[in-house]
């Protein structure tokens, strides 16, 4: 965290050095042109001592935010989306708190004419910049809060890049063994094999059965039962155990979390009622007794229309920005003429609703498009330029028109065909609780070849923190997506 530290220290020094580089320049043209401000008459040189003093305290202030917002934390997200979403909360509190630190700050030169501040003389005594406040430019400062926001972003995402990179090839990687051999165990192990870059490598199986054991399950070794716990963990150098025994009193659970503490190893729980944890819950208590109830989940009215504003005005500038695209590829589906140009196909919407989505034609129509989705693109129902199409996610442009007309959103669970929401159970009904979306999480993850409905976490996940904070965060990882041809991870 340290390195991360510093790499962030780096990024709102760099940021400062830009914008007030910047406007320092600006403030010499206006010079030149007759029509200097107050933030140019001080002086190049009392400019730049100001703007020093002045970036010393907005590191201080970003890095104290950063912290605070959980930037620091070892515990990641999924996909990381908390994570860009605090970058932008930290940044939007640093720079309130900055403002709010210039007025008590300033120089004792100045009158206060604010009674409050004169009463605080002590924090003055503290901290003591030699800067009047005429002698900065405001759109300066604040253009230097923009910068850190942007280059944070930035230097965030190759920085997971980076560690994604690393755990890929197996390094730093920490060794995890998964205590229960059931079906929540294999569920793990799964997860452990589609996202290597959580950076854990598992090296086999504890069970309850002593038969198990020497076996494999899925190509992973069992080592043993729990009399042979410490011998496991000390010859595979294990950092790590999840355990999952949710079918298991609540004592053998225990049991097992002991010995592990003696052993002085971390674990992890997976909790019986998993799909309800996976939720987001509240915990109550009725005296000792601790209670989970659900908190009301429906987006307020603010929320939804800032929502819908977005859609529209997003979609409305995506298809003017890809108008030649557009009509490129609707040529160019027309000249296979094998079918029309737009695959029109009724999915299931927001409460269960039926809607018409568009597409562009991407398969032969006399060859089953509605069977199972290709799974790859030699799929012989995939016509020449529907290729190129599926790459780079052009097939989803038409779906633009969707969002106008209010059945879809450019964010949200990917809508589903009628005979699959039919064998829905109450958890995977929970989908149809948000207007289906052009991207999301599912979309943009290393799961995005897998069925939908083996991946439910990631539909969950959205609808239970959904804000509009969070549509930015994966409209800018779907970007990265669409450019690498791939998933955004």
């Amino acid at each position: 965290m340290t390195i991360q530290a510093l790499a962030d220290l780096v990024v709102v020094l760099v940021s400062c050095a830009i914008s007030y580089s910047v406007g320092i320049a600006i403030g010499r043209i206006g010079q030149l042109g007759g029509s200097a401000d107050m933030a140019t008459m001080a002086g190049p040189d009392a400019m730049q001592s100001a703007y020093l003093s002045l970036s010393v305290l907005t590191a201080l202030v970003c890095l104290i935010s950063f912290r605070s917002c959980g930037l620091y934390s070892s515990t990641k997200s999924l996909l990381n989306v908390e994570e860009y979403k605090n970058i932008a909360k930290s940044v939007m509190i640093g720079f309130v708190v900055f403002f709010t630190l210039l007025v008590f700050l300033r120089s004792s030169n100045e009158t206060v004419e604010v009674p409050v501040l004169n009463t605080l003389p002590w924090l003055h005594s503290l901290v003591h910049l030699e800067v009047e406040l005429d002698s900065i430019s405001r759109i300066t400062v604040s253009l230097s809060f923009g910068l850190i926001l942007i280059l944070m972003t930035v230097s965030r995402f190759l920085s997971f890049k980076l560690i994604q990179s690393l755990y890929r090839r197996g390094i730093g990687n920490r060794n995890v063994l998964i205590y229960g051999t059931g079906e929540t165990g294999g569920w793990l192990q799964r997860k452990f094999h589609l996202i290597p870059t959580l950076g854990l490598r598992l090296v086999g199986f504890v069970t309850d059965n002593p038969e198990e054991v020497g076996t494999h399950q899925l190509g992973e070794q069992i080592l043993g039962t729990v009399d042979d716990l410490a011998e496991v963990i000390h010859s595979h150098k294990v950092s790590e155990v999840f355990i999952a025994l949710p079918g298991s009193q609540e004592g053998r659970v225990m049991e097992v979390i002991a010995r592990l503490d003696i052993l002085g190893v971390s674990f992890r729980v997976v909790p019986g009622f998993y799909h309800l944890l996976a939720q987001r819950v509240r915990i109550e208590h009725l005296d000792s007794i601790p209670l989970i109830s659900r908190p009301d989940r429906s987006q307020g009215l603010l929320s939804s229309f800032a929502k819908r504003c977005l859609d529209l005005s997003l979609a409305s500038f995506a298809l003017l920005l890809s108008a030649p695209a557009f009509a490129l590829a609707a040529l160019l589906v027309s000249r296979e003429k094998d079918g029309p140009i737009f695959y029109r196909q009724n999915r299931i919407g927001l409460n269960g609703q039926v809607f018409e989505m568009l597409k562009f034609r991407t398969m032969f129509a006399h060859m089953g498009a509605d069977e199972v989705s290709p799974q790859d693109e030699e799929d012989p129902r995939i016509t020449t330029i529907g290729r190129y199409l599926r790459r780079y996610s052009l097939d989803e442009l038409p779906q633009l028109l969707n969002v106008l007309r209010g059945e879809m959103s450019i964010v949200g669970p990917r809508p589903e065909m009628a005979f699959i929401v039919d064998q829905y159970g109450p958890l995977e009904r929970e989908r149809l609780a948000a207007k289906p979306g052009i991207t999301g999480l599912w979309q943009i993850s290393f799961a995005r070849n897998e069925a939908i409905h083996q991946n439910i976490e990631y539909d969950i996940y959205y609808i239970e923190n959904r804000s509009l904070l969070l549509d930015l965060v994966i409209i800018f990882l779907t970007g990265f997506a669409v450019v690498k041809g791939t998933g955004a991870h």
